[in-house]
């Protein structure tokens, strides 16, 4: 069989000299590019030829499991994968899918509005050079582990090094791999990326498939460009059509992206896998049963369209694979020519650089019995249908053609598109939203109704269960991150929460309280007013912090430890908000200053009788194994919340219960820090320790069905916020608690922590002494006790005898408020504050503080 790159080698003197399986690998094409004449076009990247797509797919696995040898075990878990658009999209996540545990990426030409743009770089030979980076999360690069980049050829070097450059002055890291179907670099090239190695001080490897070089004689620009004016003819507009066009069903699974514009994890990976076999039957629904199938991506749409079309395959269909493209080449009918045949047709993803022709190559007259266009639903528009379209393009040339419409994965809601579209070309319904996957689910209002206030009472939410397996139920939004929500910096923590920052939610205390002791609302429906600490409680705050430090370190220290020696090696924290959120920002910390390892932290919502938030438990499962998460608060009264979490997840599969808190006087976990009952100074304020953000709502007017619960962020107290000084004290000392924390954890790891629940036992002897008799009115511990203070009317305190300045703040704010302190023996806590019990606003004196009454 003849070389295709026989005839621009033969008419231009372009040499191709390398590996012995180099001339198996590629064909020469030429095109329309001032900067490069020439095309190296592969035979097995699916862009330019169609290929069989378990050929393509395990081009670049196989690269994949070789940089996994490469880097190792623990390397490789560390490491992100980045490939380049349009070309080596599919090729990068192939890469990944063989390095097997590493989250992947590619670069995009498409800006997606409201999503916030990571990085670019240029690729300078490239028909079209910028490139941007679009991750759903802004800490995707922030690791030091290996980077990964993946493009289809090694040519010149200058694309890696632009983006290398840009990246490393971000997040610079000590390792790159360089991963290339071919090597093509000239002798200059290898020794300037080794200098570059040596001037950032990191290294670089390089993987690929072979190795070679272009020799190019002189002129060849001028020479190459003639060509294209003599050869290059002007292709038909589409004639009537062969065969019929039809849309096929294609249930994608709810939460998988289409792709890496965004991001994709091994999550994602597993749960396409899982639904891949049930795609390709909706397929093969619509297809021939015999005969030959092209399957055809769009532009950087490759790898959705290659994993349907390996299981078209593996289900016994003859199945080819390739793309669409925007890059202009010359197409001449000779064996000895890479590009035999041309189809051209306008844009139809509304392009951000205006609009313009696209190609799609060697599908016209390659005898195929059907082709199956995918492509995704941000693609699915009139132009796509339109007489000159893609579509109309391919019915032309096949007696059958089948669109398949893969949903949009964005990181934002979007509005919904008409429904119920016809288009007049070939009559096909084209309506999008049933299918289109967006970040948010049905427009919620955020405005109260006329007859809801603060304290309305909601209906009952739908079961967790039938949220957390409901499969079909609308995308959720992306984590909110900071500055645009809370004062945290957008790496610490995503909070899978919806901002109500403009919604009127704060009402009296008095008036809360009321209304939750006499069954007329829920406490989660309304928020307390923000208490604004005086100049003296501020000063109480710092010299609590001053003290208490390198105490709170070295628990942060202790319970991190425990935490990665027990529960898994590379957790996912989800701190319960708000309490738990500084706690997991703090274990953050520790794992990256200790052991170098980025866990993602996020902060969802629980309820006290509503029990967590349902659909935050769906996104974590769609984005990570549920079996890495673990669940963290900042510590444990009575253990009510470890109650209500245990019996939440019952409903759900896969998640472990057990907490894992910096503080466990009551001993209700196994997992902790301490089990003293100390002041950590984070239960001394409310939002400005906590990045500004107010306890979580639920409130069904606010929150349906499909949405996450909700809190505010409270911008205007930027000034008086101390959340990120909170984390910085106590960070300072991790380095000086080290030692002392393998000690203790070396000691935790072989000691009896089973909970006794003592402090359960001691909270409901205190409700039935004090005649309350009801142990949600009782909160045990200093920092439930400072809640009570800051958020509830509170009729009394009870402290241990003895105790010393852990309690200063408590005792300022008792005096503040006009509450007795009363010291008591035998206290399994140093303090407990007691909820006033029956509680009517006309149990207040006229100045509004507690009084008892007869």
């Amino acid at each position: 069989m003849e070389w295709t790159g026989t005839w621009v080698a033969e008419r231009l003197g372009v040499e191709l000299v390398g590996d012995g399986g180099l001339r198996d690998l590629l064909g020469l094409a030429l095109r329309r590019n001032p900067k490069r004449a020439h095309l190296l076009v592969s035979n097995v990247l699916g862009k330019h030829v169609p290929q069989r797509p378990s050929t393509v797919r395990r081009a670049g696995y196989d690269l994949g499991v070789r940089v996994r040898a490469l880097l190792g075990e623990d390397e490789s878990a560390r490491a992100v994968v980045l490939g380049y658009a349009e070309t080596a999209t599919g090729l990068g996540h192939s890469v990944a899918d063989g390095l097997g545990i590493a989250p992947y990426l590619h670069s995009t030409r498409r800006p997606v509005p409201g999503v916030a743009t990571a990085g670019g770089f240029e690729e300078s030979h490239s028909h079209a050079t910028s490139h941007l980076l679009l991750p759903e999360d802004p800490a995707l690069f922030a690791g030091d582990g290996p980077l990964v980049l993946v493009d289809d050829e090694f040519s010149t070097g200058n694309t890696v090094l632009n983006t290398v450059r840009a990246l490393h002055e971000r997040h610079p890291r000590g390792r790159y791999v360089i991963v290339a179907l071919v090597d093509m670099r000239a002798p200059a090239d290898r020794d300037r990326l080794t200098a570059f190695a040596r001037e950032i001080g990191a290294r670089v490897d390089l993987v690929a498939a072979a190795h070679g070089t272009v020799a190019l004689p002189d002129g060849v620009l001028e020479r190459g460009r003639a060509l294209v004016e003599r050869y290059d003819t002007p292709v038909p507009r589409p004639r009537a059509p062969r065969g019929a066009v039809v849309r096929a069903r294609l249930d994608w699974p709810a939460g998988v992206p289409d792709g890496g514009r965004h991001g994709f994890a091994p999550a994602h990976r597993e749960r396409l896998e899982a639904a891949l076999p049930g795609l390709a039957e909706q397929l093969a629904a619509e297809l021939p049963a015999a005969g030959r199938i092209l399957v055809l991506g769009n532009e950087e749409l490759m790898y959705a369209p290659l994993r349907l079309a390996t299981a078209l395959e593996e289900a016994g269909h003859d199945v080819a694979y390739s793309t669409t493209t925007r890059s202009p080449v010359l197409a001449v009918d000779d064996p000895g020519y890479a590009i035999r045949t041309r189809l051209v047709f306008p844009a139809h993803d509304r392009p951000a650089d205006g609009p313009g022709d696209r190609y799609a190559y060697n599908v016209a007259g390659a005898g195929f019995d059907a082709v199956l266009a995918v492509v995704d639903s941000a693609g699915d528009t009139p132009e796509l249908h339109a007489p000159d379209g893609l579509l109309a393009a391919l019915a032309a040339q096949v007696p059958r053609v089948v669109l398949a419409v893969v949903p949009s994965y964005v990181p934002q809601a979007e509005p919904a598109e008409p429904a119920g579209r016809t288009t007049p070309a070939t009559g096909l319904a084209t309506s999008a939203p049933a299918g289109r996957a967006t970040a948010s689910g049905p427009t919620t209002s955020l405005a109260p109704t006329a007859s809801s206030g603060p304290l309305a009472s909601s209906a009952p939410r739908a079961s967790a269960a039938a949220s957390a397996s409901d499969e079909r139920a609308p995308m959720l939004p992306e984590p909110l991150r900071g500055p645009a929500f809370s004062s945290y910096a957008p790496e610490e923590v995503g909070w899978l929460l919806q901002d109500l920052s403009d919604v009127e939610l704060e009402a009296p205390t008095e008036e809360r309280e009321e209304a939750i002791q006499s069954g007329g609302a829920h406490y989660a429906e309304s928020l307390p007013v923000e208490y604004q600490p005086s100049a003296q409680y501020q000063e109480l705050f710092r010299a609590a912090l001053d003290t208490s430090a390198a105490r709170i370190a070295r628990a942060v220290g202790t319970v991190t430890e425990t935490v990665l020696a027990e529960r898994s090696p590379r957790p996912v924290l989800v701190s319960l908000a708000r309490a738990g959120t500084p706690v997991g920002v703090l274990m953050r910390r520790w794992a990256q200053r200790r052991h170098g390892l980025d866990l993602p932290h996020y902060a969802v919502s629980i309820v006290r009788g509503r029990g967590i938030d349902a659909n935050a438990l769906r996104w974590l499962r769609d984005h990570h194994d549920p079996a890495d998460v673990v669940f963290v608060d900042g510590w444990t009264g009575k253990g009510a919340i470890t109650r209500e979490l245990a019996a939440a997840l019952a409903e759900f599969e896969g998640f472990d219960p057990e907490i894992a808190v910096l503080a466990d006087p009551g001993s209700c976990v196994r997992t902790y820090g301490t089990r003293e009952d100390f002041l950590i100074p984070s239960a001394c304020l409310n939002s400005t320790v906590s990045g500004l953000i107010s306890r979580t709502v639920l409130r069904a007017d606010l929150v349906g069905a499909d949405d996450f619960h909700g809190a505010k962020f409270y911008r205007e107290l930027s000034g008086a916020d101390v959340s990120v000084e909170f984390l910085d004290a106590v960070s300072a000392h991790f380095d000086a608690v080290a030692d002392a924390v393998d000690a203790e954890v070396k000691e935790l790891l072989g000691a009896d922590r089973t909970p006794s629940w003592e402090g359960w036992a001691a909270v409901e002897r205190i409700s039935e002494e004090y005649g309350i008799h009801d142990v949600n009115l009782v909160k045990p511990g200093v920092g439930e006790t400072t809640r009570v203070l800051l958020r509830r009317v509170p009729w009394k305190i009870l402290s241990r005898r003895g105790a010393g300045a852990d309690l200063d703040h408590v005792r300022l704010l008792a005096a503040q408020r006009g509450v007795p302190v009363e010291e008591v023996d035998e206290l399994p806590y140093t303090c407990v504050g007691l909820i006033h019990p029956k509680y009517t606003r006309g149990a207040t004196g006229a100045d509004g503080r507690a009084v008892e009454t007869p």
